[in-house]
């Protein structure tokens, strides 16, 4: 079946905007990653801090880090200091990610920090529609459940004073999430999202490696 130019537009669409609402289908680990920017609050005597986040499309795997500031630094930062270094060790790649366009992910490619640093490791970069009304899906769901289990318990419990303070909680909370806490979803059934990852780094390896 020969489609028109018009019918493969409208495929390309769809496909972009499934994508947006987090409706993904990816190959394996690594194949797509969700990143997006969190305004986690205003903390007394630290300021406005914001949480990068990413997500693999694949096993829901979250990697998050905070920040006073929100730029093309902050946003290359989480990749170089926990995404790949994580993936590295997991001898998997990272192929693509998709996130919102918002300033700290788009702008000129010569200059612009998390542009640079995505394409000097080979990184493809995938933006949402221009004035869609949903942002980055994925990221988004990901960003209300750790609203609700993380950060409003917390700061009904505790009052922080620095954000290496909050980050402590954080990375804490994180591993229970990626390691504990089981998933319902296409591939999660009742898995945690690193023993969805373990099983995806097996079919890939068997597909594309052996």
């Amino acid at each position: 079946m020969i489609l028109t130019e018009s019918q493969v537009q409208t495929l390309e669409r769809k496909k972009l905007d499934n994508e947006v609402c987090g409706e993904v289908d990816t190959a394996h680990p690594g194949y797509l990653g969700s990143q997006d920017t969190f305004y986690a609050g205003t903390f007394k005597g630290v300021g406005r801090i914001y949480q990068q986040t990413y997500v693999d499309t694949y096993a829901k795997a979250a990697h998050c880090k905070l920040y006073t500031t929100k730029t093309p630094i902050t946003a290359a930062d989480l990749l170089n200091d926990r995404v790949l270094p994580f993936y590295t060790l997991e001898q998997l790649p990272i192929l693509r990610i998709l996130t919102d366009r918002g300033t700290e992910y788009c702008g000129k490619a010569d200059s612009h920090d998390f542009r640079l640093y995505i394409a000097v490791n080979d990184i493809e970069h995938t933006r949402t529609q221009a004035r869609h009304p949903q942002t980055n899906g994925i990221c988004e769901r990901f960003h209300k459940t750790i609203l609700q289990e993380f950060y409003q318990p917390a700061l009904r419990r505790k009052i922080y004073g620095s954000i290496d303070e909050l980050q402590t909680d954080l990375d804490e909370w994180r591993d229970y999430y990626n390691n504990e806490r089981t998933h319902q979803g296409k591939r999660c059934c009742g898995r945690t999202p690193m023993e969805t990852l373990q099983d995806g780094k097996r079919i890939w390896q068997e597909k594309f490696i052996n």
